[in-house]
């Protein structure tokens, strides 16, 4: 075996790893054996609402407690929640095209949930009497949901809210095991294989075509499937795919970009309101569940989806003299276009889907939600909808006690243009916040910067200043400080954080054929301004091979290419697919001799090196490699993309700095 070596900087980047070094996964070495089945017992009730949720919602209503009392006064209120009604199941429900009648469908799953919720709360049987027979004439009857691609959505959105309706349920003695198994079996034939197979072939589209909200329904169903038929293997499915799948729902993509501040872009705001809130309301149903199983997504990626939802409800707000707020939106392109801002339609969106989200992260958490907040409080109590999209009632199904206290979290600094750009999530009902910095870990620390809107703060640095450390505290409204948060280091200067000499003679070989090397896991998530440079010999004359590549697939990719279709050096970085690839296109490399490459990164402006001159550049690179997002993978020789060959020739002198190295610094690192 080659002898590798490491040399990691004092910011403790991980170290290479063997396993991922010299051949692809599952070629043998073992590196690609399928891990055994894990084995889980599922919680009962256990999708959106669990027992100890149950018996908050009977403590509240029967305290005449608010917000819980108007939020029961809301379901007993409603039309669908009352006694008398007749079910109304199809053979086969139709959704999109001629002959709809999906209305019957989600008239009827409302009405299960609503007389399930009934039941649990009051105690009253007649409710779950009523209950068991909606699902039984349904379970007994229906065997096929078809229509034009509408059809996924209908199996899905209602797929989900039956499986919760049927969840509640379960626990009651009169619905007989054989009725629960039945059921059970209609889910698995009939709504699981949709939403299934919909996530794995996206009815035969290209893998942006559909919007988020396609994506989102499936997983919800799929998830809830799995817990309620009791099925591991179909929960895991919706799981890994949240966390890595590639279409527009999974976690990345659908807040497809967080600004400073932690305003996360969602995939649908471009479009129109009404899909962006609906967005909301189906990945807050699948968080929840995840949680009442024991799976937290809701903090994935330091909360991406709050950043998510604190965005699309902004964007729906007004402020004091009546007009939406200005939205920062980062340009958007995929299969249906390009998008350049908030789209107007539908601005101003009602949808009651803000309960669930904002007390997990207030209630729960003590993570502020401020965006959240104003649209749960506009719309409370929460119904409904009527149309059938959610299943509403979050003021009396979620509401918790506000949690007080805590300190700020999630602060990151990362260089932006030579600029030390720091976010943090906040407290709830903080009006203000300080910025405090110090030269040495563990302070002492001074305040900088007090802080009362978006959770940002820019500072620049003094000349001659390297390693700075900051924190931030919250300030109530009677001018009482809180703890700090944790503390967060950052260079002023460039800081060498990877450095892999692979001086094995002639440097790491590769192949071209299955060989490369991996770097170390999240070596990117906290980069803005960075260095990446290496000395390559190309052996081959092979178009898009990799001198180095990072992301997850070709959904989210960063690479450095020794030689593009045109024959020349190529940086790009990307996080839809490759639409609205932001490059860097310099010069041809030689074939047989070694050549130094070198990319920075600084604010906006990327420049491309090749043996010590600047060969190219972009001053529009609005992305940097923290862009990428969380679970990225990191290849040295090969490419995101399995259709691009692998690097045949040699790599050695890898470097990876946090902060742009000045070209007199890349013509010192080119010669030597």
């Amino acid at each position: 075996m080659r002898r590798r070596h490491l040399l990691a900087s004092a910011l403790g980047v991980g170290v290479l790893g063997a396993a991922g070094c010299g051949s692809e996964p599952g070629s043998g070495d073992g590196d690609g054996d399928a891990a055994a089945p894990r084995a889980r017992t599922f919680v009962h009730p256990g999708l959106l609402h669990t027992e100890s949720d149950f018996e908050r919602m009977r403590k509240k209503v029967a305290a005449q407690a608010q917000p819980w009392l108007s939020g029961w006064n809301a379901l007993t209120s409603n039309g669908r929640s009352q006694l008398g009604a007749s079910p109304r199941p199809l053979q086969t429900v139709v959704r999109g095209g001629d002959g709809q009648n999906f209305a019957q469908l989600y008239i009827d799953t409302a009405r299960a949930y609503q007389l399930a919720l009934r039941w649990k709360v009051s105690g009253d049987t007649r409710y779950a009497d009523l209950c068991v027979a909606f699902l039984n004439a349904w379970s007994s009857t229906l065997t096929g949901i078809t229509g034009n691609a509408d059809r996924f959505l209908a199996a899905g959105i209602y797929g989900v809210q039956f499986a919760n309706a049927a969840e509640i349920l379960r626990t009651y003695p009169g619905w007989a095991a054989a009725d629960l198994a039945r059921f059970q079996d209609m889910m698995l034939k009939v709504f699981y294989p949709l939403s299934s197979d919909f996530l794995v072939r996206h009815n035969g589209a290209v893998i942006t075509n559909y919007w988020a909200n396609w994506d989102q329904c499936a997983l919800a169903c799929v998830l809830s499937i799995g817990v309620l038929c009791d099925r591991p293997d179909i929960y895991d499915e919706a799981m890994a795919y949240y966390r890595n799948g590639a279409g527009n729902g999974a976690a990345l993509q659908a807040v497809c970009h967080v600004h400073p501040g932690y305003l996360g872009q969602w995939q649908e705001s471009g479009r129109d309101q009404g899909h962006a809130t609906l967005g909301i309301g189906l990945a807050g149903m699948f968080c929840e569940m995840a949680w009442n199983q024991g799976d937290d997504v809701y903090r994935f990626d330091n909360n991406r989806f709050l950043a998510g939802a604190e965005y699309v409800a902004k964007s729906n707000l007004v402020d004091a003299a009546g007009a939406f707020y200005a939205m920062p939106y980062h340009e958007y392109s995929n299969k249906q276009g390009v998008s350049t801002g908030v789209s107007p339609a539908a601005l101003g969106a009602r949808r009651p889907v803000w309960e669930s989200v904002l007390h997990h992260y207030e209630g729960r958490l003590g993570v502020a939600a401020p965006w959240v907040k104003r649209q749960a409080e506009q719309l409370r109590p929460e119904y409904d909808g009527g149309n059938g999209d959610q299943l509403g009632f979050g003021t009396l199904t979620y509401a918790r006690e506000p949690r007080t206290g805590g300190s700020p979290s999630g602060l990151t600094a990362r260089l932006h243009g030579g600029a030390v750009l720091l976010s943090w999530w906040g407290v709830p009902n903080a009006p203000s916040y300080r910025v405090k910095r110090a030269d040495r870990a563990g302070g002492p620390y001074t305040t900088v910067a007090t802080v009362s809107d978006l959770l940002t703060w820019t500072d620049t640095p003094a000349p001659g200043a390297t390693l700075l450390h900051y924190v931030v505290t919250a300030v109530d409204a009677a001018g009482g400080e809180s703890a700090a948060s944790a503390e967060v280091s950052v260079s002023a200067t460039p800081r060498l954080v990877l450095h892999q000499p692979f001086d094995e003679g002639g440097g790491r070989v590769f192949d071209g054929m299955k060989d490369f090397a991996s770097l170390p896991p999240g070596l990117v998530e906290t980069l803005g301004d960075c260095t990446l440079a290496a000395r390559v010999r190309v052996d081959a004359a092979q178009a898009w091979a990799r001198l180095f590549d990072v992301g997850s697939g070709p959904r989210r990719s960063m690479f450095l290419t020794p030689r593009n279709a045109a024959g020349v050096v190529r940086f790009s970085i990307d996080t839809v697919h490759g639409y609205g690839a932001q490059i860097i296109d310099g010069t041809a490399l030689p074939t047989g001799a070694w050549a130094h490459v070198a990319v920075t990164l600084s604010g906006s402006t990327g420049t491309l090196y090749v043996n010590g001159v600047a060969v190219g550049t972009n001053a529009a690179m609005t992305l940097a490699p923290s862009d990428l997002g969380a679970g990225m993978d990191g290849w040295i020789g090969r490419s995101q993309y399995a259709s691009d060959p692998y690097l045949k020739g040699a790599v050695r002198d890898l470097r990876v700095y946090a902060g742009a190295l000045d070209a007199q610094a890349i013509a010192a690192l080119a010669g030597a």
